[in-house]
């Protein structure tokens, strides 16, 4: 199996190399609005930004930015194919502004958005990220009323467009994408506690700081909410992390990112696919042979895999292939080739 990826290095406004319906998932993390380091990103892209901030107007710079973000979800909606489903992880942002400090609630206005669109709300995920800091609070301390908690989570906001997907001869293929009764119930919890933040540091290269979401944020959405042979969009690409848990996943992936200067990383952390689904396969295997307490000579499943030696708890676990990549290469024209390969893992 061959999947194709490329990243887009230009505004995601205009996804003009991408048709309409082309895109069966949608994983994806943009600048957040009204938090500071995005301020000149969105003030490039929305000149009333600036004179909105510099004249203390915070609920007006607020708007601005997020009709910005509007343009690319209008895009996103062209591209995304009927029963697609969109998944945002973003932050709500604290901010003092002239005198006035409040919260923006950044996951309220971009759920206001696709509600207006037609789109389903599904239930989202609390993606919760424990603070260390002795003091956590803000504001006047231990002299009520002016203090104020510190934001410890995250927003993973899920919509689908229009009704279930329908899967006709494609059922083979959905039942070999599935995933282990364990992983469901983890990864169904409406709250992950479990997932930590990467280091935000580039080296020097590009912008000062990565904003990238773990690898295992987007790889666990991919598994979620698509089958193997889909396409997995992620408008604002960054350092590839969504490309990447793509090609750990078979499914084809496009991207686009406004930084050009991403190039090399992007490159960098592909040329390290094939060592990172090894990884993963590996430890899926291994955690369900564990957790559920079946090893590979026989166990007290009720159903066989028909691609592992081991049990497996239900009848749709017994389809399950979990991809390897054993090549990567980059045309020319900066797309990724990736060949996959469903090998039996031995233990």
């Amino acid at each position: 199996m061959i999947t194709t990826h490329k990243i887009y290095f230009g505004n995601a406004r205009d996804m003009k190399d991408l048709s309409a319906g082309s895109v069966n998932l949608v994983v994806t993390s943009p600048p957040y609005p009204m938090i500071e380091m995005w301020d000149r990103q969105f003030s490039a892209s929305s000149p009333g930004v600036r004179k909105a901030l510099e004249a203390g107007d915070g609920k007006r710079a607020y708007e601005l930015m997020h009709r910005a973000l509007d343009r690319v979800w209008h895009e996103t909606d062209r591209v995304l194919a009927p029963s697609g489903i969109v998944c945002i992880n973003i932050g709500d942002a604290t901010r003092k502004v002239s005198d006035a400090f409040r919260l923006y609630p950044n996951h309220v206005r971009i759920t206001d958005f696709f509600v207006k669109a037609g789109y389903d709300v599904l239930p989202m995920i609390i993606w919760r990220k424990t603070s260390n800091k002795p003091n956590k609070f803000m504001g006047s301390g231990m002299l009520p009323p002016n203090a104020y908690v510190t934001l410890e989570h995250e927003y993973i906001l899920i919509f689908r467009k229009g009704g279930n997907r329908q899967f006709g001869e494609d059922a083979k293929v959905r039942r070999q994408s599935a995933y282990f009764r364990e992983e469901r119930n983890a990864w169904f919890s409406d709250v992950w506690s479990d997932l930590k933040g990467v280091p935000q540091q580039l080296n020097g290269k590009g912008r000062n700081r990565s904003a990238a979401y773990p690898f295992e944020l987007p790889y666990r959405l991919i598994q979620m909410y698509s089958v193997y042979g889909d396409t997995v969009l992620d408008p604002f690409a960054g350092t590839g992390t969504t490309m990447l848990a793509a090609m750990a996943s078979a499914r084809n992936s496009a991207g686009y990112e406004i930084d050009g200067t991403l190039e090399q990383i992007i490159d960098e952390r592909v040329a390290g696919v094939m060592r990172l689904t090894e990884a993963v396969v590996a430890e899926r295997l291994e955690k369900h042979r564990r957790l559920a307490g079946m090893a590979c000579d026989g166990g007290a499943g009720r159903y066989r895999s028909d691609h592992y030696d081991f049990a497996v708890t239900t009848s749709q676990e017994t389809n399950i292939r979990l991809p390897l990549a054993d090549s990567v290469k980059k045309s020319a024209a900066g797309q990724y080739r990736v060949k996959h390969s469903f090998k039996r893992w031995q233990f």
